[in-house]
Protein backbone atom coordinates (compact mmCIF):
# COMPACT_ATOMS: atom_id res chain seq x y z
CA UNK A 1 0.00 0.00 0.00
CA UNK A 2 1.30 3.43 -0.98
CA UNK A 3 2.71 5.48 1.91
CA UNK A 4 1.36 9.01 2.29
CA UNK A 5 1.43 11.55 5.08
CA UNK A 6 -1.88 12.70 6.50
CA UNK A 7 -2.06 16.42 5.78
CA UNK A 8 -5.25 17.31 7.63
CA UNK A 9 -8.22 15.65 9.31
CA UNK A 10 -11.58 16.41 7.71
CA UNK A 11 -15.12 15.66 8.84
CA UNK A 12 -15.14 12.86 6.27
CA UNK A 13 -12.00 11.36 7.84
CA UNK A 14 -13.72 11.38 11.22
CA UNK A 15 -16.76 9.66 9.69
CA UNK A 16 -14.54 6.95 8.20
CA UNK A 17 -12.70 6.51 11.51
CA UNK A 18 -16.01 6.08 13.36
CA UNK A 19 -17.00 3.37 10.87
CA UNK A 20 -13.60 1.70 11.41
CA UNK A 21 -14.10 1.80 15.20
CA UNK A 22 -17.53 0.18 14.89
CA UNK A 23 -16.19 -2.54 12.59
CA UNK A 24 -13.32 -3.22 15.02
CA UNK A 25 -15.74 -3.49 17.96
CA UNK A 26 -18.09 -5.79 15.99
CA UNK A 27 -15.10 -7.84 14.73
CA UNK A 28 -16.60 -8.21 11.24
CA UNK A 29 -18.17 -6.24 8.40
CA UNK A 30 -21.31 -8.38 8.57
CA UNK A 31 -21.92 -7.73 12.27
CA UNK A 32 -21.32 -4.00 11.75
CA UNK A 33 -24.06 -3.77 9.09
CA UNK A 34 -26.95 -3.59 11.55
CA UNK A 35 -25.09 -1.23 13.88
CA UNK A 36 -24.12 1.24 11.14
CA UNK A 37 -27.25 0.85 9.04
CA UNK A 38 -25.29 0.48 5.80
CA UNK A 39 -24.50 -2.52 3.62
CA UNK A 40 -21.43 -4.70 3.92
CA UNK A 41 -20.23 -3.57 0.48
CA UNK A 42 -20.54 0.09 1.53
CA UNK A 43 -18.57 -0.64 4.70
CA UNK A 44 -15.86 -2.32 2.61
CA UNK A 45 -15.63 0.71 0.32
CA UNK A 46 -15.38 3.07 3.31
CA UNK A 47 -12.64 0.94 4.88
CA UNK A 48 -10.67 0.86 1.63
CA UNK A 49 -11.06 4.63 1.31
CA UNK A 50 -9.80 5.14 4.88
CA UNK A 51 -6.80 2.87 4.30
CA UNK A 52 -5.93 4.80 1.15
CA UNK A 53 -6.26 8.15 2.91
CA UNK A 54 -4.04 7.01 5.78
CA UNK A 55 -1.67 4.98 3.64
CA UNK A 56 -1.97 2.09 6.09
CA UNK A 57 -3.37 -1.43 6.08
CA UNK A 58 -5.84 -1.46 8.98
CA UNK A 59 -7.32 -4.94 8.89
CA UNK A 60 -7.22 -8.34 7.27
CA UNK A 61 -10.50 -9.56 5.82
CA UNK A 62 -11.45 -12.54 3.74
CA UNK A 63 -12.09 -16.23 4.12
CA UNK A 64 -9.67 -16.45 7.03
CA UNK A 65 -11.84 -14.00 8.96
CA UNK A 66 -11.48 -10.45 10.22
CA UNK A 67 -8.50 -9.23 12.25
CA UNK A 68 -6.88 -5.87 12.94
CA UNK A 69 -3.32 -5.40 11.80
CA UNK A 70 -0.79 -3.97 14.23
CA UNK A 71 -1.16 -0.64 12.42
CA UNK A 72 -4.93 -0.94 12.71
CA UNK A 73 -4.69 -1.48 16.46
CA UNK A 74 -2.50 1.62 16.78
CA UNK A 75 -4.88 3.74 14.68
CA UNK A 76 -7.84 2.55 16.75
CA UNK A 77 -6.08 3.56 19.97
CA UNK A 78 -5.16 6.98 18.56
CA UNK A 79 -8.73 7.56 17.38
CA UNK A 80 -10.09 6.72 20.83
CA UNK A 81 -7.71 9.33 22.28
CA UNK A 82 -8.89 11.83 19.66
CA UNK A 83 -12.56 11.09 20.40
CA UNK A 84 -11.96 11.66 24.11
CA UNK A 85 -10.26 14.99 23.39
CA UNK A 86 -13.09 16.11 21.10
CA UNK A 87 -15.69 15.18 23.70
CA UNK A 88 -13.73 17.03 26.40
CA UNK A 89 -13.56 20.10 24.15
CA UNK A 90 -17.30 19.95 23.46
CA UNK A 91 -18.04 19.54 27.15
CA UNK A 92 -15.94 22.62 27.97
CA UNK A 93 -17.70 24.72 25.34
CA UNK A 94 -21.08 23.59 26.64
CA UNK A 95 -20.05 24.58 30.14
CA UNK A 96 -19.38 28.10 28.84
CA UNK A 97 -23.00 28.24 27.72
CA UNK A 98 -24.10 26.60 30.97
CA UNK A 99 -26.07 24.03 28.99
CA UNK A 100 -26.17 20.30 29.44
CA UNK A 101 -25.42 19.20 25.91
CA UNK A 102 -23.01 16.42 25.07
CA UNK A 103 -22.48 12.76 25.88
CA UNK A 104 -22.40 10.59 28.97
CA UNK A 105 -20.44 7.36 28.58
CA UNK A 106 -21.43 4.88 31.28
CA UNK A 107 -20.09 1.35 31.76
CA UNK A 108 -22.13 -1.26 33.63
CA UNK A 109 -21.55 -4.81 34.77
CA UNK A 110 -24.22 -7.23 33.60
CA UNK A 111 -27.61 -7.79 35.25
CA UNK A 112 -27.84 -4.73 37.50
CA UNK A 113 -31.14 -3.88 35.81
CA UNK A 114 -32.98 -6.51 37.91
CA UNK A 115 -32.26 -4.71 41.19
CA UNK A 116 -35.64 -3.92 42.74
CA UNK A 117 -34.50 -0.37 43.55
CA UNK A 118 -32.53 0.48 40.45
CA UNK A 119 -31.02 3.87 41.22
CA UNK A 120 -29.21 3.93 37.90
CA UNK A 121 -32.37 3.50 35.82
CA UNK A 122 -34.17 6.23 37.78
CA UNK A 123 -31.24 8.62 37.41
CA UNK A 124 -30.87 7.99 33.68
CA UNK A 125 -34.59 8.61 33.20
CA UNK A 126 -34.40 11.92 35.06
CA UNK A 127 -31.26 13.00 33.20
CA UNK A 128 -32.90 12.27 29.84
CA UNK A 129 -36.20 13.93 30.73
CA UNK A 130 -34.68 17.14 32.05
CA UNK A 131 -31.76 17.34 29.60
CA UNK A 132 -32.96 16.12 26.18
CA UNK A 133 -29.75 17.24 24.45
CA UNK A 134 -27.62 14.81 26.44
CA UNK A 135 -26.74 11.65 24.48
CA UNK A 136 -26.41 8.51 26.60
CA UNK A 137 -23.91 5.81 25.66
CA UNK A 138 -24.11 2.64 27.79
CA UNK A 139 -21.79 -0.33 27.48
CA UNK A 140 -21.86 -3.65 29.32
CA UNK A 141 -18.51 -5.09 30.30
CA UNK A 142 -16.38 -6.65 33.02
CA UNK A 143 -15.09 -5.01 36.19
CA UNK A 144 -11.49 -4.71 34.98
CA UNK A 145 -12.47 -3.40 31.55
CA UNK A 146 -14.73 -0.71 33.03
CA UNK A 147 -12.03 0.35 35.50
CA UNK A 148 -9.47 0.69 32.68
CA UNK A 149 -11.82 2.69 30.48
CA UNK A 150 -12.72 5.09 33.30
CA UNK A 151 -9.03 5.56 34.09
CA UNK A 152 -8.12 6.39 30.48
CA UNK A 153 -11.30 8.49 30.09
CA UNK A 154 -13.03 6.39 27.45
CA UNK A 155 -15.86 6.17 30.01
CA UNK A 156 -17.03 8.96 32.28
CA UNK A 157 -18.46 6.60 34.91
CA UNK A 158 -18.84 2.92 35.71
CA UNK A 159 -21.13 0.90 37.97
CA UNK A 160 -19.10 -2.00 39.38
CA UNK A 161 -18.73 -4.19 42.47
CA UNK A 162 -16.22 -2.96 45.02
CA UNK A 163 -13.45 -5.59 45.09
CA UNK A 164 -10.01 -3.96 45.20
CA UNK A 165 -10.13 -0.13 45.05
CA UNK A 166 -7.72 1.48 42.60
CA UNK A 167 -5.78 4.59 43.61
CA UNK A 168 -6.83 6.58 40.53
CA UNK A 169 -10.57 6.13 41.04
CA UNK A 170 -13.24 7.54 43.33
CA UNK A 171 -15.89 5.08 44.57
CA UNK A 172 -19.41 6.29 45.39
CA UNK A 173 -21.52 3.59 47.11
CA UNK A 174 -24.87 2.85 45.45
CA UNK A 175 -26.31 -0.20 47.20
CA UNK A 176 -25.53 -3.63 48.62
CA UNK A 177 -26.03 -6.68 46.42
CA UNK A 178 -26.76 -10.01 48.14
CA UNK A 179 -25.69 -13.27 46.47
CA UNK A 180 -26.53 -16.88 47.40
CA UNK A 181 -25.60 -20.40 46.31
CA UNK A 182 -28.12 -22.00 43.95
CA UNK A 183 -28.84 -25.33 42.28
CA UNK A 184 -31.46 -26.31 39.68
CA UNK A 185 -34.72 -28.06 40.66
CA UNK A 186 -33.46 -31.35 39.16
CA UNK A 187 -30.19 -31.26 41.13
CA UNK A 188 -29.89 -33.79 44.03
CA UNK A 189 -29.42 -30.94 46.53
CA UNK A 190 -32.82 -29.52 45.61
CA UNK A 191 -34.50 -32.34 47.52
CA UNK A 192 -31.81 -33.38 49.99
CA UNK A 193 -32.58 -31.98 53.43
CA UNK A 194 -29.68 -32.86 55.72
CA UNK A 195 -26.56 -31.27 54.18
CA UNK A 196 -23.61 -29.34 55.56
CA UNK A 197 -20.67 -27.37 54.18
CA UNK A 198 -18.48 -30.46 53.89
CA UNK A 199 -21.06 -32.12 51.64
CA UNK A 200 -20.91 -29.40 48.98
CA UNK A 201 -17.64 -30.68 47.54
CA UNK A 202 -19.40 -33.82 46.28
CA UNK A 203 -20.98 -31.94 43.38
CA UNK A 204 -19.45 -29.94 40.50
CA UNK A 205 -19.71 -26.17 40.81
CA UNK A 206 -18.98 -23.13 38.69
CA UNK A 207 -16.51 -20.40 39.63
CA UNK A 208 -16.47 -16.91 38.11
CA UNK A 209 -13.22 -16.10 36.33
CA UNK A 210 -13.59 -12.43 37.21
CA UNK A 211 -12.49 -10.65 40.40
CA UNK A 212 -14.53 -11.39 43.53
CA UNK A 213 -14.58 -9.93 47.06
CA UNK A 214 -12.73 -11.89 49.74
CA UNK A 215 -16.01 -13.11 51.29
CA UNK A 216 -16.97 -14.73 47.98
CA UNK A 217 -13.54 -16.29 47.51
CA UNK A 218 -13.75 -17.92 50.96
CA UNK A 219 -17.16 -19.44 50.21
CA UNK A 220 -16.03 -20.81 46.86
CA UNK A 221 -13.35 -22.78 48.70
CA UNK A 222 -16.13 -25.10 49.97
CA UNK A 223 -17.09 -25.95 46.38
CA UNK A 224 -15.70 -28.37 43.83
CA UNK A 225 -15.31 -25.82 41.02
CA UNK A 226 -14.89 -27.80 37.82
CA UNK A 227 -16.25 -25.10 35.49
CA UNK A 228 -15.78 -21.35 35.04
CA UNK A 229 -17.88 -18.57 33.53
CA UNK A 230 -17.02 -15.08 32.37
CA UNK A 231 -20.21 -13.46 33.69
CA UNK A 232 -23.36 -14.04 35.71
CA UNK A 233 -25.40 -15.16 32.73
CA UNK A 234 -22.88 -17.91 32.08
CA UNK A 235 -23.15 -19.03 35.70
CA UNK A 236 -26.95 -19.10 35.38
CA UNK A 237 -26.72 -21.27 32.26
CA UNK A 238 -24.61 -23.84 34.10
CA UNK A 239 -26.83 -23.84 37.21
CA UNK A 240 -29.98 -24.29 35.11
CA UNK A 241 -28.36 -27.26 33.35
CA UNK A 242 -28.90 -29.12 36.62
CA UNK A 243 -25.26 -30.23 36.80
CA UNK A 244 -23.60 -27.38 38.70
CA UNK A 245 -23.85 -25.35 41.88
CA UNK A 246 -23.12 -21.65 41.63
CA UNK A 247 -23.53 -18.23 43.21
CA UNK A 248 -25.90 -15.65 41.70
CA UNK A 249 -27.09 -12.24 42.90
CA UNK A 250 -30.45 -12.79 44.58
CA UNK A 251 -32.17 -10.08 42.52
CA UNK A 252 -30.98 -11.74 39.31
CA UNK A 253 -31.99 -15.23 40.46
CA UNK A 254 -35.43 -14.16 41.73
CA UNK A 255 -37.42 -14.98 38.58
CA UNK A 256 -36.08 -18.54 38.37
CA UNK A 257 -36.51 -18.94 42.14
CA UNK A 258 -40.14 -17.76 41.97
CA UNK A 259 -40.80 -20.10 39.01
CA UNK A 260 -39.42 -23.04 40.98
CA UNK A 261 -36.57 -23.64 38.55
CA UNK A 262 -33.79 -23.15 41.09
CA UNK A 263 -33.34 -23.41 44.85
CA UNK A 264 -31.04 -21.80 47.39
CA UNK A 265 -28.48 -24.12 48.98
CA UNK A 266 -27.58 -23.58 52.66
CA UNK A 267 -28.87 -19.98 52.49
CA UNK A 268 -27.88 -19.24 56.10
CA UNK A 269 -24.21 -19.98 55.41
CA UNK A 270 -23.61 -19.77 51.66
CA UNK A 271 -24.30 -16.12 50.97
CA UNK A 272 -22.30 -12.90 50.76
CA UNK A 273 -22.86 -9.20 50.13
CA UNK A 274 -21.07 -7.02 47.59
CA UNK A 275 -21.11 -3.24 47.57
CA UNK A 276 -21.99 -1.81 44.14
CA UNK A 277 -20.30 1.54 43.50
CA UNK A 278 -20.24 4.24 40.85
CA UNK A 279 -16.63 4.87 39.89
CA UNK A 280 -15.17 8.04 38.41
CA UNK A 281 -11.64 9.17 37.63
CA UNK A 282 -9.92 11.24 40.29
CA UNK A 283 -8.87 14.78 39.43
CA UNK A 284 -11.06 14.87 36.33
CA UNK A 285 -11.90 18.32 34.93
CA UNK A 286 -15.38 19.33 36.05
CA UNK A 287 -18.06 17.86 33.77
CA UNK A 288 -21.55 19.31 34.22
CA UNK A 289 -23.28 16.22 32.82
CA UNK A 290 -21.45 13.90 35.23
CA UNK A 291 -22.12 16.28 38.14
CA UNK A 292 -25.83 16.41 37.29
CA UNK A 293 -26.03 12.62 37.01
CA UNK A 294 -24.46 12.26 40.47
CA UNK A 295 -27.05 14.73 41.77
CA UNK A 296 -29.86 12.55 40.38
CA UNK A 297 -28.25 9.45 41.91
CA UNK A 298 -28.15 11.12 45.31
CA UNK A 299 -31.81 12.13 45.02
CA UNK A 300 -32.80 8.57 44.03
CA UNK A 301 -30.91 7.18 47.04
CA UNK A 302 -32.71 9.60 49.35
CA UNK A 303 -36.11 8.59 47.93
CA UNK A 304 -35.30 4.92 48.42
CA UNK A 305 -34.08 5.42 52.01
CA UNK A 306 -37.19 7.44 52.87
CA UNK A 307 -39.58 4.80 51.43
Amino acid sequence: MKNSKLQQITDFDLKLLKIFKTVAECRSFTAAESVLGISRSAISLHMTDLENRLGLRLCQRGRAGFALTEQGQEVLGYFEELSTSIERFRSKINQIHNQLKGELHLGLINNLVTMHHDLITESLAQLTEENPDVCLNLSMSTLSDIECKVLDQRLHLGAVPLVTPLAGLDYTPLYAEDSSLYCAKQHPLAIEQDINLNDLGRWPAVRPNYAMPDSAIRLHQHLNCTATATDREGIAFLILSGKFLGFLPDHYAKKWLDDGLIKQVLPQKMHYTTEICMISRKANPENLIVAQFFKYLQQAQQRYQAA
